[in-house]
């Protein structure tokens, strides 16, 4: 469990090719050592708030960056990055959507809810996996975060 707690990299992502694709750049970079793919926007709701999965619950774990795509099953893209950046424990966790959707509403509501950075995913294998390489070298590597514990205090110990 406490490797859990050390995650730099949230990949969700249900489409498997897409996800390998981007491992596979992160791990040419040396970056997929605490990455954790999750399949849908349930999971990764699961894995950042816990059983209760809302915007009210406290952050269970806390990556350095969200790879986030918009089209995911049983909750949307759209639906995790408004319970992260609605919950004021999770708000400043960085999120960046990697979608192939251009549609200027899905741009729009995105940065609106308070995305980070939102990448339209390029078609050829070598731009996906440059895009995706330099993501990571940036949000994991340059970027500096406020420092957090891994299971931020609460006001009650009871779960």
């Amino acid at each position: 469990m406490n490797g859990m707690n050390e995650v730099e990299i949230l990949l969700v992502e249900d489409n498997p090719r897409d996800a390998e694709l981007a491992m596979r750049a992160l791990q040419k970079r040396n970056l997929t050592n605490k990455l954790v793919w999750v399949k849908d926007g349930a999971a990764a709701l699961e894995f950042i708030f816990g059983p209760r999965c809302n915007a009210d619950s406290k952050v269970r774990r806390r990556p350095r960056v969200i790879l986030l795509d918009l089209k995911l099953p049983k909750v949307d893209g759209m639906e995790v990055l408004r319970q992260i950046k609605t919950n004021s424990k999770s708000q400043s966790i960085p999120v960046v959507i990697l979608t192939s959707s251009r549609e200027e509403p899905d741009i729009v509501q995105s940065y609106e809810l308070g995305v980070n950075s939102y990448i339209v995913k390029p078609v050829s294998f070598d731009n996906f996996s440059e895009a995706v390489s330099r993501l990571g070298l940036y949000w994991v590597l340059l970027n500096q975060p406020p420092e957090y514990p891994a299971f931020p205090p609460s006001a009650s110990s009871k779960t």
